[in-house]
């Protein structure tokens, strides 16, 4: 998979993300990360792309021009149109089934904004989705760029060594993923449930499973209302309330 990040910062994008498991991926020709610095195609020898926006306000705009041209320049490269996605805080917000579904596109454009945005004409051209990764507000796209370029690269086959482990992760299913350990067997006190011990591998994976629902429960009973609960499922759960809510 092809990433396109727009950005005024490339070196941010780049020291980002070539690290860990998404620098390892790249290395091996799994994805790629370019970071397409704007300032590049502005049309002035200082390289600037903002300018004071009409009808007045606070801070700067970044111009149309700018955008639009390193926006081409990727085009071309790619022969097409790739998805465009503009990080801003009045897009949709991120979520696992938009990663999942973002994964599934050969190259993907995140266009960065900066100061206080972008001019909308260009957006009208060329943005296919507005995203955000949360109701808060940044100084720019490039950390949300980062965030949505590790959550989806996760989910492009051969990236993780194990590509089952992200089947099971947090989110799958609408479920919190369950609680793990590792040695030793008892650390301050605590000991690891008997049940990880067993061998029995059928009972571990309702033990999990249970795990998962709890923990969506106490933490986001949001999620849980859109999980597929089966009906010995939910007597179960209805029945774990009682016992410990009372």
């Amino acid at each position: 998979m092809n990433f396109h990040i727009l950005t005024l910062f490339p070196e941010m994008v780049r020291d980002g993300l070539n690290t860990s498991i998404i620098g390892r991926a790249v290395s091996a020709g799994l994805l790629s990360i370019e970071a397409v610095n704007i300032r590049d195609y502005a049309f002035n020898k200082h390289q600037s792309v903002d300018d004071y926006p009409y009808g007045g306000g606070a801070g700067m705009l970044m111009q149309a021009e700018p955008v639009y041209l390193a926006h081409q320049a990727v085009a071309e490269k790619t022969g097409g149109r790739p998805r465009t996605v503009y990080l801003s805080p009045q897009g949709h917000v991120f979520d696992q089934k938009m990663a999942e579904e973002l994964a599934q596109e050969e190259d993907l454009i995140l266009l960065c904004g900066h100061y206080e945005g972008i001019d909308e004409r260009v957006l009208e051209e060329i943005v296919t989705d507005y995203v955000s990764i949360g109701d808060y507000v940044l100084t720019g796209g490039e950390l949300p760029a980062m965030v949505m370029v590790d959550a989806i690269s996760r989910l492009v086959p051969g990236v993780l060594h194990n590509d089952v482990s992200a089947e099971f992760e947090s989110f799958q299913d609408n479920l919190l993923e369950y609680p793990q350990y590792s040695r030793p067997e008892e650390w301050h006190g605590k000991k690891v449930p008997p049940v990880l011990l067993s061998g029995h591998h059928a009972n571990i994976e309702k033990w999990r499973r249970e795990q998962s629902i709890i923990r969506t429960y106490e933490r986001r009973p949001d999620l849980l209302e859109r999980c597929e609960l089966t009906e010995k499922e939910q007597k179960w759960l209805r029945q774990w309330i009682e016992e410990h809510e009372d």
